[in-house]
């Protein structure tokens, strides 16, 4: 038993239950957290999809003329509509603007674990979207990541 990691542009296959890293990683300049969740979760029967992928090249043109770009964003829409969980992680060291945008988009369906560290620019935003629609928002990654091995259980079981 093994997670399986999966990086854009590669499809997930959604066989086993399945996790989208959303969160912070502001061009590649945000802490590596997806990094320690995947360790952490290695050794449970899910997919994990990592919008982080080792190839992104930040001169590419963030325009939908720019088919990288384009495949990127596609990616990320299908892992968060399709993923059995959304773990959304915001760093007190990020701005993280799309991982607002994703907040908001997926807020609403209940299948989203929030991190969001003290110190994070906009945290009182992200804390009362989290009230509104009675998700429970971390301070810290450990608490998240134990609330996410609990979801996962559920779901595998």
């Amino acid at each position: 038993m093994a997670a399986s990691v999966f990086y854009p542009p590669a499809p997930a296959r959604f066989a086993a239950p399945s996790v989208f890293l959303g969160g912070a990683i502001d061009q590649g300049r945000a802490l590596d957290w997806q990094k320690r969740v995947i360790e952490d979760l290695a050794d449970l029967d899910i997919e994990i999809l990592n919008p982080r992928r080792p190839d992104w090249d930040a001169s590419w043109d963030q325009s939908d003329d720019n088919p990288k770009f384009v495949e990127q964003v596609q990616w990320e829409l299908e892992g968060i509509e399709r993923c059995t969980v959304v773990l959304m992680v915001l760093t007190k060291d990020s701005v993280a603007p799309i991982s607002l945008l994703e907040l908001g988009l997926r807020s609403q369906i209940g299948n989203m674990l929030v991190v969001c560290e003290p110190g994070y620019w906009r945290r009182g935003n992200v804390i009362q979207v989290c009230c509104r629609y009675n998700l429970t928002c971390y301070e810290h990654l450990d608490q998240g990541l134990l609330a996410l091995r609990e979801q996962l259980a559920k779901a595998v079981t």
